[in-house]
């Protein structure tokens, strides 16, 4: 038996192959995460854009949202980056995101709201709630976030921003009240957290 063939039957032969795939197979990995990493950014940097529009009235601006930002960090919170709308240099409208703990995990949202504290539009980007009754928020699934549209922080008054089994104005969805609940304490969260920063967002 050769000597190449002694060595190939070692245990250590065996270990350098698997150590060399391995090191090929990541070497490969990182390879393609950075030759697709600059498109991935491109298509959420659309996706997103696509997500603040919705919510903001069409003709209502005519900057590049994404480029007109600002950022307030509330004590003890993480910062919240807002994206302001301008229709010339007037400020027209602020998007940011807003979320709430739902059924099955976080409710995220997009909130547009005008100087005045106003509700312009209600996106729902992500959630996990239960297909067939908690994902009614979906715009593309039923109307029910379209009746935020208008409202504000006095408009209904405070304690009716809930469901109406909670005492509130708004609908709540049969066996699932829990995901409207939550949705509803979302969108007021993001009115009073405009309310208290709205002096420094909008200067």
């Amino acid at each position: 038996m050769s000597r190449l063939v002694v060595w190939r039957e070692h245990l250590g032969y065996q270990g350098l192959s698997l150590a060399l795939m391995a090191l090929v197979a990541s070497a490969a990995l990182v390879i393609g995460d950075r030759l697709t990493a600059p498109a991935i950014e491109v298509a959420e940097r659309r996706d997103f854009s696509a997500s603040l529009a919705q919510v903001l009235p069409p003709g209502s601006y005519d900057n590049d949202l994404l480029q007109d930002q600002v950022q307030i960090t509330p004590p003890d919170q993480r910062p919240v980056t807002l994206y302001r709308a301008r229709l010339g240099q007037r400020i027209t409208g602020v998007v940011f995101k807003t979320s709430a703990r739902g059924y099955a995990g976080d409710i995220q949202l997009v909130l547009g709201i005008d100087p005045g504290g106003r509700l312009l539009g209600v996106q729902v980007t992500k959630h996990s709630e239960t297909p067939g009754l908690g994902d009614k928020i979906e715009r593309n699934k039923s109307n029910w976030v379209l009746a935020f549209t208008g409202k504000s922080l006095g408009d209904p008054a405070p304690e009716r921003w809930a469901v109406k089994k909670d005492g509130g104005v708004f609908d709540q969805f049969t066996g699932a009240t829990i995901t409207p609940r939550a949705t509803v304490k979302a969108i007021k969260l993001g009115l009073e957290f405009f309310a208290a920063h709205r002096q420094e967002i909008l200067q």
